[in-house]
C-alpha cells in the first residue's frame, strides 16, 4: 500500500514499495505531487488519496520498474526473444537498431518522446548509400522496427502508448515492381528447359510454388511426399546470407511451414533431377546429399550463385533489367490472384498471413488484363448502356 507523506498544507510525497532487489534491497519509487488550488481545502485528502492509488496501480502492473530501461536495453532483450523469425529477419532488425541506437539507445523508455523519434527521423534521411541519399522508404522502414520493439513494450504494459504511433510521415513513393507478361513466363520456362541441373529445378520451382531464394536453397528430398505421379511439397527452413554470420538455415521469414501441391510434370522433373544427383555422388564415390541443390561434388551451393546465374540468363535473352530471381515469385502470386485464386489461399501457399500484404506488395496489374478491363467497361457504357441510350434521348 502506498505511503504518504505532507510536506505542507498542498505538497505531498507518495512513496510505494514493489518488492526486493536481489541483493534484498527494497525496491520503492516516489512521487511529489502538489494539489492544485482549484481543490478545495476539504476535498485534499480525497484527491491524494486517488493520486496515490493510481500511482500505486502504475508502479504494480510494471510501468515504472521496466521503463527506467534505456531503449537499447529493452530492444536487445526483445531481439533475444524473437525466436520465430528467420535468420535474415532477425539480422535486419539487428542492423536497423545498431542504426538507431546512437540516436536513441540511450533514452529511457518512460523519456522516449515523439520528438526524439522525429529528431531521429531527420538524422536517418542525411544517411547515404553508394554516394546517394537514402529513400524516404528506407528511413521510415527504421522506424517500423523502433516501433515494434517500442509496441512490444506496451503489451507488457511498461508504456502506456507507443510514441512511434504518433508521428505525421510524409508519404513515400512505392515503386512500382516489373513481372513478366505471360508471354515472357512462358519464353523464359522455354529458356530454363535447355540449361543445366541444378539451375533447372531451381528455377523451375521458384516460379511454380513461389518460394523464396532462401526457402529453395534449404530444401531437402524429405521435404517431397510422393503420391503417385504427384505429391506434395512442405516448405518449413530457410538459408539465408546474414552480415557478419555468413549463410545460416533457420525458419521460413514468418516462421510457419506450408505445403504446396506438386503436379504430375513438377514431380516428374523433380526425378528426374534426384536420379541425377544420385548417379553424380554414385560416379563422385560420395553420399548422396539430403539437400536439393548442390554442386557436383555434393556441397551445398550459395545462394548468391543461382541470383547471378539468373542475371546472366536475363541477360543474354534480353529480359528486363528490372528482373531479378524474386520476380518469379511476384510471376506466380500475381498470376494467383488474376486467375481467380482466393487471396487467403494465395498467401498460404506464398507463406504470407496477411493478404492485405500480399496484394499491395505482389499483385500486379498486367498490361493485357488493363487491356482487357477498358475493353471491358467500354463495351459496357458506350455500347450496351448509358452513353447509347444518351444519344437517342
Amino acid at each position: 500500500m502506498a505511503s504518504i507523506k505532507k510536506i505542507n498544507t498542498r505538497k505531498f510525497k507518495i512513496t510505494v514499495s514493489n518488492g526486493y532487489r536481489p541483493d534484498g534491497r527494497k525496491i520503492s519509487r516516489a512521487k511529489t505531487i502538489i494539489v492544485p488550488d482549484s481543490v478545495h481545502s476539504r476535498s485534499i485528502s480525497q484527491y491524494v488519496a486517488h493520486e496515490a492509488e493510481e500511482f500505486e496501480r502504475i508502479i504494480k502492473s510494471g510501468y515504472c520498474e521496466d521503463s527506467e530501461m534505456t531503449f537499447q536495453e529493452y530492444a536487445s532483450r526483445w531481439l533475444e526473444r524473437q525466436t520465430k523469425y528467420a535468420p535474415s529477419t532477425l539480422g535486419f532488425y539487428r542492423r536497423s537498431l545498431e542504426t538507431v541506437y546512437p540516436y536513441i539507445g540511450n533514452i529511457k523508455l518512460n523519456r522516449l518522446r515523439p520528438i526524439a523519434l522525429e529528431n531521429l527521423l531527420i538524422e536517418l534521411r542525411k544517411r547515404t548509400f553508394r554516394g546517394k541519399t537514402i529513400q524516404e522508404t528506407t528511413v521510415q522502414k527504421y522506424l517500423t522496427v523502433v516501433s515494434a520493439v517500442l509496441s512490444d513494450a506496451k503489451r507488457n504494459e511498461i508504456l502506456q502508448k507507443n510514441p512511434a504511433r504518433m508521428i505525421d510521415l510524409p508519404d513515400t513513393t512505392q515503386k512500382t515492381q516489373a513481372i513478366p507478361s505471360d508471354e515472357e513466363a512462358a519464353e523464359f520456362l522455354n529458356i530454363i528447359a535447355d540449361i543445366e541441373d541444378p539451375y533447372k529445378t531451381f528455377y523451375a520451382l521458384a516460379i511454380y510454388t513461389g518460394c523464396r531464394r532462401g526457402e529453395l536453397c534449404a530444401l531437402k528430398w524429405s521435404d517431397f511426399l510422393v503420391d503417385g505421379y504427384e505429391g506434395i511439397l512442405t516448405v518449413s527452413r530457410s538459408r539465408s546470407m546474414v552480415p557478419g554470420k555468413g549463410i545460416t538455415e533457420g525458419p521460413t521469414k514468418n516462421g510457419k511451414s506450408r505445403t504446396i501441391y506438386m503436379s504430375e510434370d513438377m514431380m516428374s522433373l523433380v526425378r528426374s533431377y534426384c536420379y541425377q544427383k544420385r548417379q553424380e555422388a554414385m560416379d563422385g564415390g560420395f553420399p548422396p546429399s539430403d539437400y536439393l541443390f548442390t554442386n557436383e561434388k555434393g556441397e551445398l551451393m550459395h545462394p548468391d550463385t543461382f541470383t547471378k546465374y539468373l542475371r546472366q540468363l536475363y541477360d543474354e535473352n534480353g529480359f528486363s533489367r528490372e528482373y531479378h530471381l524474386h520476380t518469379l515469385r511476384h510471376y506466380f502470386v500475381s498470376t494467383m490472384l488474376h486467375n481467380g485464386v482466393d487471396k487467403q489461399t494465395v498467401a498460404e501457399l506464398a507463406g504470407h498471413g496477411d493478404t492485405s500484404f500480399l496484394k499491395r506488395t505482389y499483385c500486379h496489374p498486367q498490361m493485357q488484363l488493363k487491356q482487357r478491363a477498358a475493353n471491358q467497361f467500354t463495351q459496357n457504357v458506350f455500347f450496351g448502356g448509358s452513353c447509347t441510350n444518351a444519344a437517342t434521348a
